[in-house]
């Protein structure tokens, strides 16, 4: 109601300047308009015939007329600062949560200690969690030795998807595996909003680089929360590639041994509790992505579900009613008198 007048407040004070500076340069504006006026009339005619052309001019009613401007034009800098006065309570809702999936997707996520694939398996993990998932944004980061943007931020889940099944280990051309790099480029393409902004890291967690967990405690001073995803088994296989010439060979490091990958739970497990998220195995059939599905709802609705919010009614439609109202009373002021107030006032 307009009649309640508790807790007055302007949104947006910084726009009263344009209240006060714009309605002052009007003045000035005014008074130099009218003084090159009366110049120019004194150099059309000598000041007998002067005071016969302008019997019809009413100097009240220009003042008058100008005064309605420069508060037209105050009132118009008052709408602008959004004055409000009495309070509305509503409930506090969350946006919803932005979820930026980090994806491995380097040699190493190519053995099959899970089935089809480490590689495989996450990804159909990922999509599981998105058609389940209604709520908020999701995007996509590959990494290896690099880490690229995949699919920004969206709502689209059919554009993230064809990004998704897009990805293999040829992806990121730079071999390796730079978990800090990824969980950056990660953060970078979050949005500076209020959402809550969840990364969800899917690796086997063999970082080579060693940057994951100084890069995650970085990250949890910005609000951000990691959902490391265990990729694999901690017995290990070996990695085998398709060679050029289509058949699946065996990787050997540089003394020419075969190269055994397991899974580095303590990693992911310390990147976790660096920003205050939880670590899971991703199990066999995607278990551990429903666990973090089923933290992340939980926390939405908890967060939907804070209380009540008290927000200033807006009243900004009053003040720009009343310049409405007086830019077109001064459109309907003329400024000459009619001649019989003329006889009246020189027979006076």
């Amino acid at each position: 109601m307009i009649g309640d007048f508790t807790h007055p407040h302007f949104a947006e004070p910084h726009w009263l300047w344009l209240a006060v500076i714009a309605p002052a340069a009007l003045i000035l504006l005014q008074r130099f308009a009218g003084w090159r006026r009366r110049r120019q009339l004194a150099q059309f005619a000598d000041p007998e015939i002067m005071a016969s052309l302008l019997q019809s001019h009413s100097p009240a009613r220009r003042i008058f007329k100008n005064a309605l401007l420069v508060l037209a034009v105050a009132g118009f800098g008052v709408a602008l600062a959004r004055p409000q006065w009495g309070e509305t309570t509503e409930s506090a809702r969350a946006l919803g949560e932005d979820i930026m999936f980090v994806l491995d997707c380097s040699r190493s996520m190519l053995a099959t200690d899970v089935q089809p694939d480490r590689l495989g398996r996450a990804k159909y993990a990922i999509l599981d969690f998105v058609q389940r998932h209604g709520n908020g944004r999701v995007g996509l980061v590959a990494f290896a030795g690099q880490a690229f943007l995949q699919c920004p931020l969206t709502y689209d889940v059919d554009a993230f998807r064809e990004a998704l099944l897009a990805m293999d280990d040829r992806t990121i051309p730079v071999g390796g595996t730079d978990i800090g790099r990824a969980l950056d480029e990660a953060s970078l393409a979050l949005e500076k909003n209020d959402r809550r902004k969840v990364l969800v890291l899917l690796t086997d967690g063999e970082d080579l680089e060693k940057s994951g967990i100084a890069k995650a405690k970085a990250l949890a001073e910005k609000h951000i929360v990691i959902y490391p995803i265990g990729v694999g088994t901690a017995a290990g296989t070996v990695i085998k590639v398709t060679n050029e010439q289509g058949f699946p060979e065996t990787v050997h490091d540089p003394e020419g041994k075969v190269v055994q990958s397991r899974l580095d739970e303590s990693t992911l497990t310390a990147i976790a509790q660096a920003t205050h998220g939880s670590y899971h195995p991703l199990g066999p059939v995607g278990e551990g992505l429903t666990a973090v599905r089923n933290q992340v709802e939980a926390a939405a609705e908890q967060a939907e579900s804070g209380g009540q919010r008290k927000s200033g009614i807006e009243r900004f439609h009053v003040p720009l009613a009343i310049v409405v109202l007086l830019l077109g009373l001064e459109s309907l002021i003329g400024t000459r008198r009619k001649v019989r107030q003329i006889g009246e006032s020189q027979s006076a």
